[in-house]
């Protein structure tokens, strides 16, 4: 056992203690905290989707119909037509046989890497993955090995030495932390070399990237046999909650046999599933939410440029600004607050150690004018 107000004092001096925000305000690109109104740059809430009419409505009905909760897991009493409706419509969309959902993304991946590898097994994972993909290779047990970021040729050198039966590379599709995109056509083609599955957590791309929203995949012009395991979650462009596996029908079966975070938890409320109904219709037809999203995010990058700020390289909605030294960013974040700016310090062990930074993210209900502030006040404090 850890030596609990030792670790706790530790986190306070070395500026990595994390403290929440309570909001009393809804989701969206203005916060109150406190009294004090903010223009808020923290979301993922990428297309501006979560305080849509149309979906808010469709959750509404859907809680008259259903209730509040689902009362039991998919396989128990749990699984409503609502849910049923929504994974068609999700691999319909996505050109998949099938769609699984699962309660939070974190659930998702745990499940599909835990049922698909064991002890013997090899799992491939970029350095800067998401925490859920790490730990899901070391629930399965198999060896985890990471490669340096987006290094595919230390990739193809890590398989080319591995003995194990069945090997899985796992990679973001659009990184949390950096913003920026996997090289996704070279890891489909060093799979293929080594005859080793491909899975990509596309939480941060599907909505934003591709044609109608498509995510990553479609973005690169990939097919599903290029990448044969598509996460993707539903509470970041879509709005909603919650979070699906996309794969063949053989694959989906065995998920429902095997992932035991998909087995053993109570499924998404039916309320919820209406309203993602909803929101993909928004994501598909609302093409000027993209437009806008891009727009803003050139203007950002621009400004920034002119005012030499140190910006990571990506052309994604994360638009991470690298300070460097944790208490640095905690004071910059403290400073923008004052300016009524809401963004968060990252820091490690989120990040690498020397690498803390303003994880700056940008919505479509963004627009110039709030740039215009954003960057007005970087400059002040630069």
């Amino acid at each position: 056992m850890p030596n609990i107000p030792t670790e706790l004092a530790r986190l306070k001096k070395e500026q990595l203690y994390r403290r929440r925000r309570v909001i009393d305000s809804a989701t969206g690109i203005h916060a109150s905290i406190d009294g004090q109104q903010m223009l808020s740059f923290c979301s993922n809430d990428y297309l501006g989707l979560a305080q849509h009419p149309d979906i808010i409505k469709a959750m509404q009905q859907g809680a008259q119909r259903w209730g509040a909760g689902s009362g039991a897991s998919h396989l128990v009493s749990g699984h409503s037509s609502a849910h049923h409706a929504l994974e068609e419509e999700l691999a319909d969309f996505l050109g998949r046989e099938r769609v699984l959902l699962f309660s939070t993304g974190y659930m998702a991946n745990l499940g599909v890497i835990a049922a698909l590898c064991g002890r013997g097994d090899g799992v491939f994972e970029d350095r800067l993955n998401h925490a859920s993909l790490l730990d899901g290779a070391l629930l399965s047990q198999a060896r985890l090995q990471r490669y340096p970021h987006n290094d595919t040729a230390a990739l193809d050198n890590k398989l080319s030495q591995s003995t194990a039966p069945n090997q899985l590379i796992v990679t973001d599709g659009v990184f949390s932390m950096d913003g920026d995109i996997a090289p996704l056509p070279d890891l489909a083609a060093t799979a293929n070399k080594h005859n080793a599955w491909l899975m990509m957590d596309d939480a941060h791309g599907l909505g934003v990237l591709g044609k109608q929203g498509r995510g990553t995949l479609n973005h690169f012009n990939l097919g599903n046999a290029d990448c044969p395991i598509l996460m993707g979650t539903l509470g970041k462009a879509f709005g909603t909650f919650g979070a699906f596996i996309a794969g063949n029908e053989d694959l989906i079966e065995y998920l429902i046999q095997k992932a035991r975070t998909y087995i053993y938890t109570t499924a998404l409320p039916p309320a919820v599933a209406e309203a993602t109904r909803a929101s993909l219709k928004r994501v598909q037809h609302d093409e000027w939410r993209r437009e806008r999203l891009h727009s803003l995010i050139r203007q950002f990058r621009q400004g920034a440029e002119q005012l030499g700020l140190d910006l990571m390289d990506t052309n994604t909605p994360i638009q991470p600004l690298l300070i460097g030294d944790s208490a640095q960013a905690m004071a910059m974040s403290q400073a923008l607050q004052n300016r009524g700016i809401l963004i968060s310090a990252i820091r490690p062990p989120t990040v690498p150690d020397g690498t803390a930074r303003l994880r700056i993210s940008f919505s479509a209900e963004h627009t110039e004018l709030h740039v215009r502030q954003l960057l007005d006040a970087l400059e002040t404090l630069a």
